[in-house]
């Protein structure tokens, strides 16, 4: 049920679920999806390969400073009112007209009056900065953690008008959820969307579709029954993936041609163990993982691909 219905999703900049942590922190981050490598590391966990240099797939992800814009504050389920930074140089940025003052200053009052109970940053991610063709902000909220509203809030003011790297947010041996949208592939059958068997040949005359549409009572074809469709940009989450290495010098993973269909990397990065939804280029979201997962230390990485 978590992967119906399966249409096209409605944004690349996907919807998030941000969870309730006591700790002051910041919860999420975004970035763009390179491609893929492998890295070398020890290997820290109880498998029987455990203390051993191992092998694994990873994925490149580009991380350029985020611009934090201002805070989203909630009462309930509801927004109470926005709290914008002062700056018209990152308002303007943002997209917001020459003077938002007027409403900033309203806005402020409203806030001050209301018991918040949650609040965010308003940020927006900068693709220019990475000189891969997307030049467009893309605007989001970022969770944060903390006991209450009212420290949630003060923590959130102190970032207003700031630039926020990846660093300041996770740190290597973390695990994190990633949120994208998948690699569109179109209207496709029912053998590809949903992996259903390719009948015999001589069953019905039609080999690559459903043996059945359902039952006789109800007397209708029900939403559960494998039928071609669009397959692929989805919105998918995958828990679980650990930071093997975060850095500052590009230099370090960037093959002497460039990430194919991508190019050069020219900001933080951050590798991931496994794979991405996406293709490159995608807006991925980051996120502090939502379920316990062992480990957390930092990984002893020996050696990235750069061929």
């Amino acid at each position: 049920m978590a992967h119906r219905p399966r249409k096209r999703a409605y944004s690349q900049n996907a919807r998030v679920y941000w969870q309730d942590l006591p700790d002051k922190r910041v919860l999420g981050f975004a970035g763009y999806k390179v491609g893929m490598t492998h890295v070398a590391y020890v290997d820290d966990t109880e498998s029987p390969t455990k203390g051993q240099e191992i092998v694994s797939p990873a994925t490149i992800i580009e991380v350029p400073p985020i611009m934090v814009y201002g805070v989203r504050c909630y009462r309930g389920n509801n927004s109470v009112g926005d709290i914008l930074s002062t700056d018209k140089k990152v308002l303007g940025l943002a997209g917001f007209g020459e003077n938002p003052s007027a409403k900033q200053k309203g806005e402020r009052a409203k806030i001050d009056d209301a018991t918040v109970d949650d609040a965010r940053l308003l940020v927006f991610a900068m693709p220019a900065k990475t000189k891969m063709g997307k030049k467009h902000i893309e605007k989001m909220e970022l969770g944060v953690g903390g006991k209450d509203g009212k420290e949630k809030l003060e923590f959130c003011k102190s970032f207003i008008g700031k630039e926020l790297r990846i660093s300041e947010v996770f740190k290597n041996g973390e695990h994190i959820d990633v949120v994208s949208v998948s690699i569109g592939k179109g209207w496709q059958g029912a053998v590809k969307r949903f992996g259903i068997s390719i009948q015999r040949r001589k069953a019905t005359g039609k080999r690559r579709h459903v043996g059945t549409l359902g039952q006789w009572h109800p007397a209708y074809v029900l939403y559960t029954v494998p039928q071609a469709g669009q397959t692929g940009y989805h919105q998918r989450t995958e828990m679980n993936k650990r930071i093997l290495k975060m850095g500052q010098k590009p230099e370090e993973i960037n093959p002497s041609a460039g990430f194919a269909g991508y190019g050069f990397v020219r900001n933080d990065y951050v590798v991931l163990k496994g794979s991405v939804p996406g293709p490159v280029k995608r807006l991925v979201k980051l996120r502090l993982a939502v379920r316990s997962a062992p480990g957390g230390k930092e990984p002893q990485v020996s050696y990235i691909a750069t061929r």
